[in-house]
């Protein structure tokens, strides 16, 4: 399986995808759900935790409703990561990007690194 979940204005992503060459490769070799209108299924965000280890890990602290809902000020628990996620999906971090039986969670430059080395 290779799919990709973001949303659709997400300037971050966009430019992940350029630079890695995705942005040639969606529609043909890559599925892409735009999680603001089709939602994450409890079963996608399971297999996404399955992957990539911890809901913690697919959780976005950038999120705007992260600092409007003062989550920060919240011990917040592996069942409450999946439960915002599945909730709100701007929780997400994106672009999660799955490939066969690996995941890249997120635009970081180690993750971008990664990706790049994975789709040559």
């Amino acid at each position: 399986m290779k799919k990709i979940y973001t949303i659709g204005h997400c300037t971050t992503s966009l430019a992940m995808f350029e630079e890695t060459g995705l942005d040639k490769l969606i529609g043909e070799k890559f599925t892409l759900q735009n999680i603001k209108f089709e939602k994450i299924s409890p079963a996608q965000l399971d297999e996404m935790k399955t992957m990539a280890g911890t809901y913690e890990a697919l959780f976005s602290r950038r999120a705007i409703k992260y600092k409007e809902w003062k989550l920060k000020d919240k011990k917040l628990t592996e069942k409450d990561y999946r439960q915002y996620i599945l909730d709100e999906y701007t929780f997400l971090k994106r672009p999660v990007i799955i490939i066969k039986d690996k995941i890249f969670v997120g635009s970081e430059k180690k993750t971008i690194a990664a990706l790049k080395e994975e789709l040559q």
